[in-house]
Order: structure tokens, then C-alpha cells, then sequence
């Protein structure tokens, strides 16, 4: 539910949403965040349109819509194109399927980029509802309920987490993330765990923020599993001077067990079987996305979750 809470004086915070055929969802999140106890200055929805279809109406001021060419639309390009419209000294990437579950997510990250030498501060994404008890787990362990500092030091303990940021719901301080070079594109996947690199070899400080708190969550097949894992292995291959010296297989491997065993102990066994057998497509997809370049265009393509990204 959401409660009344007294507006706070804040900096400026511009939201940006890469947007493809939008719904429902989308309405929903704009509502909302047209409700929040502090409001945005604008909300720049960058609209991946295909030929003959129309852009959105938007129905506040605050709102502006801009066209992006399907074929034009990468991960890290088109942010960047919407960090580019911005004057703000925030800026706030969410995406069309990320719902604020209360009105305080802006005011949540606010307050953690106000925390020394912050230059990211993402939020905790909860699984929906209708959500499956392998989803709903797969949230807790990825988005506690505790908040998180992450700096270079946590490399060693936490390896790979230590760049875990997700672009679902996370603010930049604006400033800092020009002067870092913006975004890296072309980028397949994981153009938000790069940007994090970049801060926390900067010497900034990540910052998980749990109260700011969003509903997303995804009912993926083992296909859809293989073919994510295929973009993010070789997202991670194509930065390799990010990725090989973290340990990602450790990471996922400790994730697999800890939800396993969590399915049973919940009376799920059934459930626990399918999620491993998808855990199986996630390393299969995963460890062929890290050799992609061995492998012929035909079998990149059909391993992939995003065709266009290899378009000539």
C-alpha cells in the first residue's frame, strides 16, 4: 500500500525507459511513479518502434517520448542516448516491466546516492505475485533484504557480485557517469555490471538500496534460460578484462545449490528437479556464449536472445 510521506528537498532525477511495445505494465509504472514522494523532473521513454507503428501519447508534460529504430536498439547505446537528454543530477534507468512498490523508490535511492562517494544505487527487485516459488527465491537471493555497500575491497570475498547491478531500477550520478565514458556499446547484455566496473575501479562505492523496492520478475523456459546465459556469456566474454579476473561459474554455482535445497526443504522436490534441469541450460547457454567467436554464424543466431544485436 502505498502511504503519504512528507516531500523531501532533493537534487533533480530524470528517468529514462527503453520501451518496446509497450502495455500494461508500462501504464502502471508511469502511474506510479507519477506518485512518488518525489517526483521526477522528466521521464524520457526511449521507444523502440518498428515500420508503421506509432509512438505512445503520453498524458503529463513531464513525459516526452523519442523513437529509437528496431534496428538501431542496443543495450547500451540507446541508455546512452537517454542519459544524453538529460540535464539532471540524477539519472534513474528502469525498464517498461519494473512496477515501484511503494512511492518511495526515488526517495530510497536519493538517499543512498547522498552516501559518500556513491556512484550507483540500485533497488531491490521483488518477484510478482503470480510468480513461481523458483522465481520468487531466485529474488530473495539475488535482492535481500538487506542493504549492501560495495567497494573494490569486496572483489576477493565477493568476486563477481561485486559489479552486480541490474538497470531494472538503478540511479547514476549523472556527472560521474559522463565522466566515466557512459555506457560501453555495442552491448549484447550486462551493460549495467560494466558501468559498475567502471565506478568501483574508479574508486566510488555501489550501493544496493532494499527499501527501494520494485516488482519485477520473469517465468523464464530452460530455452529462454539457455539463450540469456548465452548473451551474458558472451557479453562477458567480449569484456574479459572485467570478467576473468571475478569468478562467475562460483557465483552461479552456489546460487543453484542454495535454492535446490531451499525447494526441498519447502516441500518442492518436483520443482527443485526442473530447476536444476534449467540451471543445466543456464551453464550450457552460459559456457557457449564465453566461445562464441568459435562458434558459425547460424549457431550464434539461433543461441541467441537478441538477433538483431548481430545484424551487419
Amino acid at each position: 500500500m502505498f502511504r503519504k510521506v512528507e516531500r523531501m528537498e532533493t537534487k533533480t532525477v530524470d528517468v529514462i525507459i527503453p520501451v518496446y511495445k509497450p502495455g500494461d505494465e508500462l501504464k502502471e509504472l508511469l502511474s506510479r511513479l507519477m506518485k512518488q514522494s518525489v517526483l521526477p523532473a522528466h521521464i524520457f521513454i526511449l521507444q523502440t518502434i518498428e515500420e508503421g507503428e506509432s509512438l505512445i501519447k503520453p498524458l503529463e508534460e513531464r513525459i516526452q517520448v523519442f523513437p529509437v529504430k528496431k534496428a538501431e536498439f542496443d543495450h547500451g547505446g540507446t541508455r546512452a542516448y537517454g542519459a544524453e537528454l538529460s540535464e539532471a543530477d540524477y539519472i534513474l534507468f528502469m525498464t517498461q516491466d519494473a512496477v515501484p512498490a511503494n512511492r518511495e523508490v526515488i526517495e530510497e535511492l536519493v538517499k543512498a546516492m547522498g552516501k559518500e562517494n556513491i556512484g550507483i544505487a540500485y533497488g531491490r527487485q521483488m518477484a510478482k505475485k503470480d510468480a513461481d516459488i523458483a522465481e520468487q527465491l531466485t529474488r530473495l537471493y539475488n535482492y535481500p533484504e538487506q542493504e549492501q555497500l560495495k567497494t573494490r575491497a569486496d572483489l576477493e570475498t565477493l568476486g563477481v557480485k561485486t559489479y552486480f547491478c541490474s538497470d531494472v531500477c538503478a540511479m547514476y550520478d549523472r556527472v560521474l557517469y559522463m565522466e566515466l565514458g557512459g555506457f560501453s556499446y555495442p552491448a549484447i547484455f550486462n551493460e549495467d555490471m560494466v558501468m559498475a566496473s567502471k565506478v568501483i575501479q574508479a574508486g566510488y562505492r555501489v550501493f544496493y538500496a532494499a527499501k527501494a523496492k520494485v516488482f519485477h520478475s520473469h517465468s523464464y523456459t530452460c530455452k529462454q534460460q539457455f539463450k540469456r546465459n548465452f548473451d551474458l556469456g558472451v557479453s562477458q566474454s567480449q569484456y574479459s578484462e572485467i570478467f576473468e579476473t571475478v569468478s562467475s561459474e562460483k557465483e552461479g554455482a552456489g546460487f543453484a545449490k542454495k535454492t535446490i535445497l531451499e525447494l526441498c526443504k519447502k516441500g518442492h522436490p518436483g520443482k527443485a528437479v526442473y530447476f536444476a534441469w534449467q540451471c543445466a541450460f543456464r551453464l550450457a547457454g552460459y559456457k557457449l556464449g564465453r566461445n562464441y567467436e568459435r562458434l558459425p554464424r547460424k549457431v550464434v543466431l539461433k543461441c541467441t536472445m537478441s538477433p538483431g544485436y548481430w545484424k551487419e
